[in-house]
This record gives C-alpha cells, sequence and structure tokens, in this order.
C-alpha cells in the first residue's frame, strides 16, 4: 500500500466548484420559499433540484468551516418532514470565510450541486450543496437542533445495498432504506448535525488531525481495541471518521484502544478520505485504553526466525534509523533474516539518477548495532532508474539483512536488475542460479512495481529459499463508502498478476525439490482471504501463515479503522507441516499516532 503520507498530499478538506458569495444582515424575517433542506436532498442520493436554483431556504447554522478549501458552512431545518430517508441537513458552499456563525437563522438562495469528493472517476459518491449562494442571516444566537445520535442500535447490520446493474453498479438513484443499510443510514444524516458517545477509537490520530471511532465495539473487535476486516463481507457498519472543525492543536492524539469519553458532536460530512466524516465542533475527552507496543519472544537455538518489515520509504535523511534499529532489536528479538520493503537509495527523493542504497542499509545496520543488536550483513539489487514505482526519485527495493553469526548467505552468480534468477538441480537438490536474483523481472507483471528479490540461506546446514516481495498498491481501488457497490479493485489485476509469477517460481522449486523450505514474505498489499493470496497458494505451493493465529489477531495495518492484513509470511508445505511453526504479527505501529512506519512487521519461527 502506498504510505498513507504520499497518499495523502492534499489538503484535509476537499476542493469545490469556484462561486461567489454574499452576506446580507436583516432585523426582519426574510420570506421562505416553499423548498426547504428535505426536499433538497430527497430519498436518494442525488437531489432531484440537482442543477436548479433555489430561493429563500430557511434553516440553523449548525457548523463553519473556515479553512481549507472547501470553505462554507452547514445549515439545518428546524421544522423537519417524518421521512427517515430524507436528511434536514446540507452544506452551504460558500469558497471564501463564511460571515455567519453557528446558531444564526438563515435563508439562502443558490444553484443546488452534486459535488464528487476526488473527482467521478474516484467512483466515490457525492456531496448535495447548495452553491453561488446569497445567504440572509435572519436572526442570531438560536439554539441549534439537537444532534442526532449515531449508535449501535441505529446504525444497520447490513453495509451497503447491491448497486443498480443498469446503472454499472451505481447506488446513487436507489430509494434510501436506511433503516437497512449503513451507507443509507449515514447517508439520509448527510449535513445534519450528529453525535456519538463514548465511542472507542479504532484507527489511530494522523498527522491530519483525523481518527475513526466505532459505535459497535463487539463488531469484529480485536484483542487490543480495533475492528478486524477479516472479508469481503464484514466492512465494519459501526466505523466513523472523526475530523476536528475547530483548532487542530486541540485535536486528540489517540491510540487504537483509546475511548473519546462524553459527547463527540457535529456535521456529518463525507470526503475523498474516508467518506463519512463527523466535523466534530465537539470532541469527547480522550480516555486511555492501554494499548502498547508488543515485543515478540526470543527464537530459541533450534528455530530460524525470519521477518518482513516496511520501513515506509527509509533513506538516509529520515530520523527514524534508532527507532527502526530498536524495534528489530528489542522488538522482533534480532530475526536470522529480515525481509526490508521500501528502501530508498542513498539521497532519497532525490531524482537525480542515484540507484545504490548501500549508504541507507549501512546506516540502519549501524544503529541495530548500536541499539545492541548483531550486525547484520545484507544482500540486494539495485533497481533500474525509476522503474520500480513508489515515490519519484526514490527507487524503492526489498532488501535481506541476515545475522551472520546464525545464518550464511549462499552467493552464486549474483544478478541485476534485469536478469532472471532460475531454478537448478544439482544432486537432488535445488538451487537458484543468481542468488540474490530477481524473479522474472522482465514479466509485465512488474511494470513500474518492485521485482521480487530472491536468496539461499542455509542454517543448521538446512537450506532456505527466501523471496522478498512488495506487490503493487490498491491505489485506484474504490473506496468501501463509493457509490459503486460492491466497489471495483482495479489494482488486483496486477497483483493477481504478480502472485501467478512467485506462485510459478516456488512451483520451480518444489518440482525441483518437493521438500525444499521457501518463504514468499513481504508487503504483499492484499488480505490474506484476498483473490491475491488465494493465486500464491495455489497448489498448495504456499500458505499464508498468518492464517495459524486467531482471527481477531489478524492484522498488520490499520486503515480507516479497519484493522486487516497487507504483510504476509507465505510458506511451503515442508515448513507448514513440519510443526513447531510460530507466527507473530507484532503490533508496534498501525494502531499509534506517532508511528515509524504504517505498517506492523511480522515474524516467523519454525525449525527447518
Amino acid at each position: 500500500m502506498a504510505s498513507k503520507s504520499s497518499a495523502r498530499l492534499a489538503a484535509l478538506t476537499v476542493a469545490a466548484v469556484c462561486s461567489a458569495a454574499s452576506t446580507v444582515v436583516l432585523t426582519s424575517p426574510a420570506h421562505a420559499d416553499s423548498v426547504r433542506i428535505h426536499d433538497i436532498q430527497g430519498t436518494t442520493r442525488l437531489s432531484p433540484y440537482a442543477g436548479k436554483q433555489v430561493t429563500d431556504v430557511a434553516g440553523t447554522v449548525t457548523g463553519v468551516r473556515g479553512y481549507g478549501s472547501s470553505k462554507g458552512f452547514w445549515m439545518q431545518d428546524t421544522r423537519p418532514d417524518a421521512d427517515p430517508a430524507t436528511s434536514e441537513g446540507v452544506f452551504v458552499f460558500t469558497s471564501s470565510t463564511p460571515k455567519v456563525a453557528v446558531g444564526d437563522a438563515v435563508t439562502v438562495s443558490g444553484t443546488i450541486s452534486e459535488y464528487v469528493p476526488g473527482g467521478t472517476s474516484s467512483g466515490n459518491q457525492s456531496v448535495t450543496e447548495i452553491t453561488r449562494p446569497t445567504v440572509t442571516v435572519v436572526s442570531g444566537g438560536n439554539a441549534v437542533p439537537v444532534a442526532t445520535t449515531v449508535s449501535a442500535r441505529s446504525v444497520p447490520r447490513a453495509y451497503a445495498p447491491e448497486g443498480d446493474p443498469a446503472a454499472n453498479g451505481s447506488v446513487d438513484a436507489l430509494p434510501l432504506r436506511p433503516a437497512t443499510y449503513a451507507l443509507d443510514y449515514y447517508e439520509s444524516l448527510e449535513g445534519m448535525n450528529v453525535r456519538v458517545a463514548d465511542a472507542r477509537v479504532v484507527g489511530a490520530s494522523d498527522p491530519y488531525t483525523e481518527l475513526w471511532v466505532t459505535v459497535k465495539p463487539w463488531e469484529n473487535a480485536d484483542r487490543r481495541g480495533g475492528t478486524v476486516y477479516g472479508s469481503y463481507g464484514s466492512q465494519n457498519t459501526g466505523r466513523l471518521q472523526i475530523q476536528s472543525l475547530g483548532k487542530p492543536a486541540d485535536f486528540p492524539e489517540a491510540t487504537v484502544g483509546d475511548t473519546l469519553a462524553g459527547t463527540t458532536a457535529g456535521p456529518l460530512d463525507y470526503n475523498q478520505f474516508g467518506g463519512y466524516t463527523l466535523v466534530a465542533s465537539e470532541i469527547g475527552a480522550l480516555r486511555s485504553g492501554g494499548t502498547e507496543r508488543e515485543s515478540t519472544r526470543a527464537q530459541s537455538a533450534r528455530e530460524l526466525a525470519v521477518a518482513t518489515y516496511n520501513v515506509e520509504n527509509l533513506d538516509p535523511s529520515d530520523g527514524t534509523f534508532a527507532a527502526h534499529a530498536d524495534a528489530i532489536v528489542h522488538r522482533l528479538k534480532s530475526p536470522d533474516i529480515v525481509s526490508l520493503e521500501e528502501i530508498q537509495d542513498n539521497n532519497g527523493a532525490e531524482d537525480d539518477g542515484t540507484v545504490a542504497a548501500d549508504v541507507t542499509v549501512g546506516k540502519l545496520i549501524d544503529a541495530i548495532v548500536a541499539a545492541g543488536g548483531p550486525r547484520y550483513e545484507w544482500r540486494g539489487i539495485d533497481p533500474v532508474d525509476k522503474a520500480d514505482g513508489g515515490e519519484p526519485g526514490g527507487n524503492i527495493r526489498q532488501a535481506f539483512l541476515f545475522n551472520p553469526e546464525r545464518v550464511s548467505f549462499t552467493d552464486r552468480a549474483a544478478g541485476d536488475a534485469t536478469t532472471a534468477t532460475g531454478v537448478a538441480k544439482v544432486r537432488g537438490k535445488a538451487v537458484l542460479t543468481h542468488s540474490p536474483g530477481r524473479v522474472d523481472p522482465a514479466n509485465a507483471a512488474w511494470e513500474n512495481s518492485r521485482k521480487p528479490l530472491a536468496g539461499e540461506f542455509v542454517f543448521r546446514g538446512r537450506t532456505v529459499f527466501v523471496i522478498a516481495n512488495h506487490f503493487n498498491s490498491k491505489g485506484g481501488d474504490q473506496g468501501l463508502t463509493a457509490q459503486y457497490q460492491p466497489p471495483a479493485r482495479s489494482s488486483e489485476t496486477q497483483r493477481h498478476l504478480q502472485a501467478k509469477a512467485v506462485n510459478t517460481f516456488v512451483k520451480e522449486i518444489l518440482s525441483a525439490q518437493k521438500n525444499a523450505d521457501v518463504i514468499a514474505l513481504g508487503d504483499i498489499n492484499d488480505f490474506e482471504f484476498s483473490g491475491t493470496a488465494k493465486i500464491l497458494e495455489d497448489g498448495g505451493a504456499l500458505w499464508s501463515a498468518v492464517k495459524s493465529l486467531p482471527r481477531s489477531e489478524r492484522y498488520s495495518y490499520v486503515y480507516q479503522g479497519n484493522s486487516q492484513v497487507l504483510d504476509q509470511i507465505l510458506v511451503s508445505p515442508s515448513i507448514r507441516r513440519g510443526g513447531h511453526l510460530s507466527y507473530d504479527s507484532v503490533h508496534i505501529n498501525a494502531e499509534f499516532p506517532d508511528q515509524i512506519s504504517d505498517h506492523d512487521p511480522q515474524v516467523l519461527r519454525f525449525r527447518p
């Protein structure tokens, strides 16, 4: 997955079409047209007034957003209708700082627009807005409409309706059924003042003053307070994004498992970075859940410990080397082999043709020694400049660290960026033709993506083949709150081809030596239940060892309040069936606001 920081280069709020706004203050009430907010919102996701002019729409201001590129205010009708499908709130886009205050009774004339955050190509739902408004303040200091409580009781168990096949799977024109589907329920509250109470945090605070809570604390709960995403049918309906409508400095620094005690309230918005979002003018007090960083156990003398760790665009200018070293030594207990993902070249994102990463890796090795760990040796292959994706100029790649006091590396005609390693059979045993070497680097599956790094290791006289991977990211997939249900996962196409290439290579090893110990690991950028994982496991060549954990412990990444598996260690039959296999997803990053990476490392221990 692309890192959260690189994926969020935009402002907190979404941009909207430019408009002019004017505000008029009256001392007596203005005439109100018969069109009310619930008429504008209608009973589907699309306003029946879209593209039309409306006059003197009445409401009370419930929230003012004077920052970012989506300036405006929310207003709500104090005379609701009896239809639960029609929202009583709407956003008024002013483009400049609004000249209204919370509690103002206003009338608004303007054009109704359906704005799609992220653009129509994103597949996101639209937000009903009044644009190019003329705003008349009728009076001030009025009571704000009581916030609607969003709770476990009010949010339906089913997530979303199936989209209309005649509309390419869009739910836009379907009648809202807020008592049946969670997304319909949230849509029926779009623009309204809502509240949650004593909400548990399931997605840590990020640099964009966002966090995620759940109103269903038992829903697929893990033992550390998160909400596990365990299948495509378990979208977790209780999740809701929280942003601040106040000063960012006042936003809590929350960890998964904490609670926003008391009331968190504000208008319900929809944005491209998580869908339905409570933009809080009032935030509950942060109550600690006591979640702490984990440490795994040390491997025994007879156990080989192999880890995968995405170090998130590590380059020599970063200030995280000591923290990563501490994690490897004290949290992961100095694994014998570490597959590192997202190692950048020696000058990071500077795009000058540099591809070597010896300075980057060397600095990490030195930091590990300083932290009390072993002096690892390393192997890797420099990529072709700008051919492997990631941050432009960074040339990210995988690299092996290994502890020479515990394991040896078999160097054999080291390959380069474009030369494929193969499999030969020597005296009844499988060997790689290039070690280290790249797996099928000319395959179109790896276009603008990281090529797998393969190597031979020897532990206690037994050869272990290790394949380090960093598959194509999920960038471009439609979000869970998309207007298309089920959402399209277009990025799977390339990952499926990548999984096929790795599976084919593993089968070549096993064809040469049926009982070979093979490990394919890394940032797979897909779930243990995904089609990608099934292709990797095809024919029994591999098995994702994270499935040895209870379902509530299967996660390495937290995205939009869903704790999920992206990092995996897959093993060949000889390892799986050999017994003594021990797997640990070591939670040191994904659940915390002060991350050194957005991924949790994984550790496998077994006896070859």
